[in-house]
Order: structure tokens, then sequence, then C-alpha cells
């Protein structure tokens, strides 16, 4: 195949960018919990046999080894350091600076002191610390003075409030409690028990240590756990102790770039089909413009991404990805076989890191693929999608169902939530009708749903065609209905054939006086003018088409019809005029024709064949069998020797058929109406 340098930049940039998906995607993957397993005590194992690759420990039970800590803890004392300077420098406060306690009497002076220099031998601990200790069933502390730590039961120690209830309580004989009270004793009282959190912890700690976290060993090459064994709470310690032990050894070099090159292995492989498919099988559909393909390869990347995100970051089910949004948009753009193709590539790409049962997810979600395809041929109306979310949902259930009595033999084991997640995934569908004008005004894509709402008649350009210039508006409703059955026979896309047709001569609007079929009386204006001018304002209503679709924002897609529904005909009857009236010379042809391009699709072949047959069939003087199939077959032949359908993937089969379909049409619009012979009955 030999190809310009054009050619191979574009083919080039298209594989380019299929290796950046690849990047993406591997990117993508994730890099952490590679013990990709679901598991619950109770239920079956519905994966293959699990042998230790390695020696790793089982780790006791959460609960056994929180209740084991929780009993070495008892012994756990925690240390409080005395600021000895504190209490002389309290107490000398006190009496230097209470003149009451300056009045009193030697004896009770001293009994003052006495109590305080007792309260503070004792300790008088921070309220906060004093509640944790309680709280935390502290029965003893260390008390650390000059180095030397004391064990104290926490009973004996004071707080402020206490120490000073204390003192009140132990009052000495003609020492009123009301008089220690006006003393303002408690001003002088504070904390001198500082919780040393270093030393304290360090102890902890060590203590906690003594406590093995594990309570045995998996040693390399023994069996783990077999398909279709019931998970006990054994089983399921070895389980997660190896799943623990895995996600330690992912920072290994050696295993990871072997991960890595595995990840790159299946990506690559996967993606490369997906281009050959579309090399090959879709060659002039999608892989002749870059955006059909940036549009496949973006949705494949943004589903596999959120299914990878999913997994990666959040505890949520697969099944909440809506993995059947992707065969819902390229099915709507493209075709269904297409559709499964990438829907397949993707739900195979993603069952490799998802985390339940590889078999059931992969049947599912092609199963729910194959059923978006089913339900979805041609989206027109929006109920279809309720009805698709609908089926999804019966499909989802019904599968599950299916695959989990298989495996299980019972109803108990079946997860009942997941109904609850497939009905949730069911309803994210009905978002795709937004995300479909989204795409379609980002890609310049046309949808079904666009193209009915533009087949209707009673649109506002529609309706000013009709009154602007009513002949061209019926011609090209005639058109329409004769496209459209002719698409129909050749499986081309007849929505498309019947709005492109619908819209293809909106240009006579500018000037309709000067076409037949909106003309009164038989005048015609352009036969007055010379041949040139004739046929430049005849072809003028091509580039007045687009500039009016071009205003009104008609899809590229209709737009083309209106450019290539003359191709590069000539206006012949001005140009064989010309050549009768001038036969010595040379005419200008450019003058004389259309400027094209020729139609290049199946659709605006169809239409540009359409177009010249109904505006011929007006001009017939008999409209017989004969004369029709005649005129037909006269106006498509001198099509196809001009070369019109040279571009156009339309095959000489399919154009018998067009024309088979044509003659048929127009003897049903032209037919003749039988006359009855008179009898003398009849004149009874």
């Amino acid at each position: 195949m030999n190809l310009n340098f054009e050619e191979s930049k574009k083919i080039w940039l298209k594989i380019a960018l299929f290796l950046l998906a690849i990047a993406l995607i591997v990117e993508f993957f994730p890099r952490q919990n590679r013990f990709n397993y679901t598991f619950n005590v109770g239920k079956p194992w519905h994966y293959e046999l699990i042998t230790a690759a390695f020696d790793f420990p089982i780790y006791k039970d959460p609960k056994q080894l929180k209740i084991e800590q929780d009993s070495v803890l008892r012994q756990y004392t925690p240390y409080f350091r005395v600021n000895a300077s504190l209490q002389s420098t309290k107490i000398e406060e006190l009496e230097r600076s209470s003149s009451m306690i300056l009045s009193m009497a030697t004896p009770y002076r001293q009994y003052i002191r006495n109590q305080f220099e007792y309260v503070y031998s004792k300790g008088i601990m921070r309220v906060d610390d004093y509640e944790k200790m309680k709280k935390d069933k502290v029965q003893m502390v260390a008390v650390v003075q000059n180095n030397v730590a004391t064990t104290v039961p926490l009973a004996e120690i004071f707080t402020v409030k206490t120490a000073y209830e204390y003192i009140l309580a132990h009052t000495t004989g003609g020492l009123s409690s009301r008089v220690l009270q006006s003393c303002n004793l408690n001003g002088y009282l504070t904390d001198n028990l500082v919780y040393d959190v270093s030393v304290s912890e360090q102890v902890r700690n060590e203590i906690l240590r003594a406590v093995s976290q594990t309570e045995g060993i998996v040693q390399a090459g023994e069996r783990v756990i077999d398909k279709g064994d019931i998970v006990t709470e054994s089983s399921y310690r070895v389980l997660t102790s190896l799943q623990i032990a895995m996600n330690k050894m992912q920072g290994a070099v050696t295993q990871s770039w072997i991960v890595l090159l595995g990840e790159i292995l299946i990506v690559t492989g996967l993606m490369t089909l997906l281009f050959l498919y579309i090399l090959m099988f879709r060659r002039r559909e999608i892989f002749a413009r870059f955006k059909n393909i940036l549009f496949i390869v973006m949705m494949i990347v943004l589903i596999v991404g959120c299914a990878f995100a999913v997994i990666s970051f959040t505890s949520f089910s697969i099944y909440l990805v809506p993995f059947a949004l992707l065969p819902v948009m390229i099915c709507t753009f493209f075709d269904s076989r297409s559709a499964l193709f990438a829907h397949i590539i993707t739900v195979l790409m993603v069952s490799f890191v998802v985390r339940s049962s590889q078999f059931e997810f992969v049947v599912l979600q092609i199963a729910v693929g194959m059923t978006v395809i089913t339900s979805l041929r041609d989206l027109t109306q929006r109920s279809q999608l309720v009805q698709t979310a609908g089926l999804i949902f019966v499909t989802y259930s019904v599968g599950y169902l299916g695959v989990s009595l298989v495996q299980d033999h019972n109803f108990e084991k079946i997860l009942w939530v997941r109904f609850l997640l497939f009905g949730i995934n069911a309803l994210l569908l009905l978002f795709a009708y937004a995300f479909i004008y989204i795409v379609e005004k980002s890609f310049g894509f046309l949808s079904n749903v666009t193209l009915i709402e533009l087949s209707n008649i009673n649109s506002p350009l529609m309706i000013r065609f009709s009154e602007q210039a009513p002949g061209t508006f019926q011609h090209s409703l005639q058109v329409s209905n004769l496209a459209t059955e002719a698409a129909q026979k050749i499986n081309a896309n007849t929505l498309l054939v019947r709005t492109g047709a619908l819209y293809h001569d909106i240009g006579k609007m500018a000037a309709p006086s000067y076409f037949t079929e909106n003309q009164v009386g038989g005048v015609n204006p352009l036969v007055s003018l010379p041949d040139e001018a004739a046929a430049k304002i005849v072809i003028n209503h091509v580039t007045e088409g687009i500039r009016i679709a071009t205003k009104n924002k008609l899809p590229r897609q209709i737009i083309q019809f209106i450019r290539m529904h003359h191709g590069k005909g000539k206006v012949r009857y001005f140009y064989q005029r010309f050549c009768t009236q001038f036969p010595a010379a040379s005419p200008n042809d450019e003058a004389f024709t259309y400027p094209g391009p020729n139609p290049r699709t199946k659709e605006t072949a169809l239409l540009m064949m359409a177009d010249a047959v109904e505006a011929a069939s007006r001009s017939l003087t008999e409209y017989s069998e004969e004369s029709i199939s005649c005129l037909v077959e006269r106006i498509v032949q001198t099509q196809i020797n001009e070369g019109a359908f040279r571009d156009a993937p339309i095959t000489l089969r399919d154009i018998e058929t067009v024309k088979a379909v044509f003659k048929d049409k127009l003897r049903n619009i032209y037919h003749s109406r039988i006359v009855y012979p008179v009898t003398s009955e009849t004149n009874a």
C-alpha cells in the first residue's frame, strides 16, 4: 500500500494516540493491594488454589490481640516527675502574703504548714491527667524525685480540689474550717506532678512489644485455600496475613518490574487488536477521521480510569461503574459491532484487577454490553434509554443469580445487596442522554436523536423554507421520500438521507423565483439572461445553501449534502444552449460547473440520484412504465459516465437496487387513473 507523506503522517498520529492511551491505562493500573480477592467468613472461596510462594507469619485476630494487650497493660505504670522547688515556694508565699495566717498563733501556722507539706509530699496532679489515669484504669503511678522512682497508688495522689478539701477536713482544735476558708488556701495549691510523656510511652511500648502479634507461620509451598473451600475463622486469618505480607512486598523492585511488564503486554495487545479492527473493518467510517478514533480511545480510557479509581481509592463495588455507557456512546455515533468490540476490550483490561470473581465480572459485563447493543441499535427516542436501563438491571440480576447458583449451589450465599448496586448502575445510564449532547457539540458528531429533531418540518427553518420556496419545499419532500426508501434497501443511513434531502435545496430560498418549481404562470426570468449569468444564479443556490445552513448551525454532515448533491456536474440546460447558440465558441466550463465535490458517502450519492430523477420526472409528458424506466436509466447512467460516484463507497449492485426503487416509487406517484368503458347500464 503506497502512502504519500500526508497519509503516513495521519496514520502515525493515530498510532501515537493509541500509544498515549496505552501509557495512560498502564499508569492507571492499581499499584496497591495486589491481593485482588474478596472473601468473607462462612462464604466459599470462588478463586483458584492458592499456595504460599514464600514464608509469612499468621497474624492474630485483632480482637484477640486487643484483649491480650489490655491484659498486659494492667501492669503499666505511667511516670510523673516532681517539681521539688514548687512546694517550698508556695508555702513561703502563703506565710508571707496571707495577713490572716500572719495574725494566727504559732501552733496554727505550724499546722497549716505541716498540712501543705503533706499534700505536696503526696503529690498534686493536674485534673486532666488524673481523669485520664482513672479512665485508663491505672492503679499505680511512678513518682520520680531526684532520679528515684517510687510507685504510689493513684488513690493517694491529690488534685488541687481534693488537697484543699483534705486540709479543711483535718482541722485541729480551735482552728475551724471557716477560718481556713477565709485564708484563701486554694490560691497557694498547684499541681507539682508533671506527666513524663517520653518515659511513659517508652515503658508502654515495651510492654506491648512483649505481646506477640503472630501465632504461627505458613511455609513456602504450603496450601492456603482451594476453590470451593469455606472460609473459616482460621483460614480468614491466614488469608489476611498473606494479604499483609504481599502488600509489604510491593516495594520490591524485581516484582514491580515484572508486574509492570505484564500490564504493558496486556494493554498493548488489547489496544492493538482494537487498532487493527478499526483499520481493517472500519477504515472509511471511523479510521478516516482522527476525531472518531480520539473519541473511542477517550471513552475507553475514561471507563478504565473510573474502574481503576474505584478499585484503588474507594471501598465501593466495581458494579457501580457504568460500563454500559461505553457501548451506548459508540453505538449511538458509529455502529454496534465497533461498540461491542471496544466494550469487550475494556472489560478484559479491567478484569485483571477486579476484586470480585473475574469470571462473574466478565460474564455479566459482556452480557450487559450485548443487551445495550440489542436494545439501542437505533437511538431515536429518550424512552429507549429508560427501557435499556431496565434491561441492564434485569441482565445484571439474572446473570448474577445464575452465576451464583452455579458456583454456590444454594440461595443462602447470594449477596442480595448486589441487586441494589445493579439498580444504581442502571440509573447512572440515564445520564448518557446529556453526555450524548455534550459529545455531539464537542466532536461534531451526529446522533439519530438530532437527525429526528432536524427532520421536523415544523421547525422554524423548515416553515420559512415552505413559505419562501413552496415548490422547492415540495420537491425536497419528494426527494426525501425517494431517497429514504432506497436507503433502506441498500443498508444506508435512512435518517441521515432523509434529513439531508430535506435541506439540500434550502439555498433556493435566496432567489426562489429563478427556479421553475416556484414559478407561477410559466414565466422563467432565467431564459432572458445570458447563459453564463443564468448558470451562475442556478449554481449559487449551493453556495447560498451552505451559508444559510451555517447561519442556522446545521451539522457538518447535513451541510455535506448541500455541497455534494450536484457534485461537479454541469448546469446542463444552459451549457447545451450556449453550445447550440455559439457552436464556434469554446465555452468556459468552470462557469457552468458546480463547485462540488462529488459525493463521498453512500448517502450523498443516493441523494444526487434521487434529486436528479425527481426533478426530471416533472418534465415527462407521459407517465408510463416505459417512460419512467427510461428516464431513471438515462439520468443515473449519465451520472455514472461522468464519474459522479467515483469517490463514493456505493457498488453497481447498490445502484441497480436504487434504480429499481426509484422506478417503482415514481410509478406509484404518477400512476394513471383507469378509464372504465361506458355501458348502457352505466348511462342508465
